[in-house]
C-alpha cells in the first residue's frame, strides 16, 4: 500500500532556504583530493550535520589520503540498512576558484564540487531529515563517504573500505553526479591507469645523432599500438592521456613517459587490455631502448546485474507512483565507487545526486530544483523499501 508522504514532502519544501544555505557551506569548504587537511575540514562539518540528524559517526583511515566518513542512523532498527554513499573530495585545487565561490544564478548553482558531488551529499542528508520528520524507524540508514575517490583511491584502501562498509546493506544509492536528463546510472566501465616509461640513450643530435637512442621515437611507435588497443565492439578503450619527455631540441631524448587510461565493461575485457599492454611494452622498435610499465590506480567495473536492475525498476516505479519526475537508466563510461558496493553484493544505482552538467570543469553547475525532487524520490524509496526487500 502506498504510504502517505505528504508531511515529508511539505517539510522538504519548508526547509528549502535552509537547505540552500547548507549547500553554500558545503561548497565554500573546498576539499581537493590532494589536500587531506582540507577534505577533513569539510568532513568534520558534514559529520556535525549528520550527528544533528541522529547519526553515530566514525572515521575509517584509508592510508595517506583523507579518511572515509561513516555514519549509521537507527542501528538497532530491524532489517538491513539502506546505504547512501559517494565521496567528499573534489578535483579542484584550493584557490582555483575565488573565495566563497558558491552562487545561484537562474536556478543553477555554481562552485567547486557543486555537482560532483556535494549536491549529492546534500540530497542524502535532506532525505534523512524528511524521514526523521515523519518518524521513519523501519530500517537503519547508513552513510559512507570517501575522501579520495576523485584520485581513484591512489595509494589507499578507500575502495576496500567502501566495499566492506556496504556488505549486508539492502541496497545502495551512490550519490554521484546526476545526469541532466534525469537518467540514473545502471552500470559503469572499469578504469585502469598505468604509467609507461621508455629509456633511451641521450646524445647531442648534431654531433652524435647515430649514437643516440630516442626514447620519444620508441614511445611514438608504442603509442600507435596503445591506441589500437581500443575495441569498441567489446567496450574496451585506451586513451593516451599525458606524455612528457626530452629536455632540449638538440638532444636525443633519453626518457619519455605516458599515462594510459584504459576502460572496460567486463572482466574478460580487462584481462585482454592487460595482456596487450604487456605485449606492447615487451616489444622493442629501436635497439638500445628499454620499456617498463607500472600500475597507477583503478576503479573497478560497476557491472549491470539482475538485482541492480530490479532495484532500479523499483525506484523508477516509486517515482511514477508518487508523481515525481520520470527517471530512466543507462550505463556510463566513467568509474565510481558503485563498483565497490556492487562487489559487496549490494544492488546499486549510481548518478543519484543533483542533476547538472560539466563536472570537473569551471563551467560545472547543478540544477537547484533537482535537489528537492530527488530528495522526495529517495524518501519514497526508503519509506516503501519493504516492497523491494520482499520481492
Amino acid at each position: 500500500m502506498k504510504k502517505d508522504l505528504s508531511a515529508a514532502y511539505a517539510y522538504i519544501d519548508e526547509i528549502r532556504e535552509e537547505t540552500l544555505g547548507l549547500y553554500r557551506e558545503f561548497v565554500n569548504r573546498e576539499s581537493w583530493s590532494k589536500t587531506p587537511d582540507k577534505v577533513r575540514i569539510f568532513s568534520d562539518f558534514l559529520k556535525a550535520e549528520m550527528e544533528k540528524a541522529g547519526f553515530e559517526c566514525r572515521y575509517v583511515p584509508v592510508g595517506v589520503n583523507a579518511d572515509t566518513l561513516v555514519g549509521v542512523l537507527g542501528k538497532d532498527r530491524p532489517g538491513k540498512p539502506i546505504l547512501f554513499c559517494g565521496h567528499m573530495d573534489t578535483v579542484f585545487p584550493t584557490g582555483m576558484h575565488p573565495e566563497n565561490p558558491f552562487k545561484i544564478v537562474d536556478g543553477k548553482a555554481y562552485g567547486p564540487g557543486v555537482l560532483d558531488m556535494k549536491g549529492g551529499i546534500l540530497i542524502a542528508l535532506t532525505t534523512v531529515k524528511a524521514l526523521n520528520r515523519i518518524g521513519y524507524d523501519e530500517r537503519p540508514i547508513k552513510f559512507c563517504f570517501s575522501g579520495d575517490e576523485e584520485i581513484n583511491h591512489t595509494g589507499s584502501q578507500g575502495a576496500e573500505v567502501m566495499e566492506a562498509e556496504a556488505k549486508g546493506c539492502l541496497c545502495a544509492f551512490n550519490m554521484e553526479t546526476g545526469m541532466i536528463d534525469n537518467y540514473l546510472c545502471t552500470g559503469r566501465k572499469g578504469c585502469l591507469r598505468y604509467t609507461v616509461e621508455v629509456d633511451g640513450v641521450e646524445t647531442h643530435s648534431g654531433n652524435d645523432f647515430q649514437g643516440g637512442r630516442s626514447a620519444i621515437a620508441e614511445m611514438a611507435y608504442k603509442i600507435i599500438d596503445f591506441h589500437n588497443m581500443t575495441d569498441l565492439s567489446i567496450g574496451n578503450t585506451c586513451n593516451i592521456g599525458t606524455i612528457s619527455g626530452g629536455t632540449v631540441p638538440n638532444a636525443v631524448p633519453a626518457h619519455c613517459e605516458v599515462v594510459l587510461d584504459m576502460r572496460y565493461t567486463t572482466l574478460s575485457g580487462k584481462e585482454k587490455l592487460l595482456a596487450r599492454l604487456d605485449e606492447i611494452c615487451k616489444k622493442t622498435y629501436i635497439d638500445g631502448t628499454s620499456t617498463k610499465y607500472a600500475f597507477l590506480n583503478k576503479l573497478d567495473v560497476f557491472e549491470t546485474t539482475d538485482e541492480g536492475m530490479r532495484f532500479f525498476e523499483y525506484v523508477r516505479g516509486i517515482a511514477k507512483e508518487y508523481g515525481l519526475p520520470e527517471v530512466n537508466g543507462r550505463p556510463l563510461g566513467g568509474g565510481s565507487d558503485a563498483a565497490s558496493t556492487t562487489m559487496a553484493g549490494v544492488p546499486t544505482i549510481c548518478s543519484c545526486g543533483v542533476r547538472g552538467q560539466w563536472n570537473h570543469t569551471m563551467k560545472e553547475y547543478a540544477v537547484v530544483d533537482s535537489i528537492f525532487d530527488r530528495s522526495k524520490m529517495y524518501v519514497a524509496a526508503v519509506a516503501n523499501s519493504d516492497q523491494f526487500a520482499q520481492k
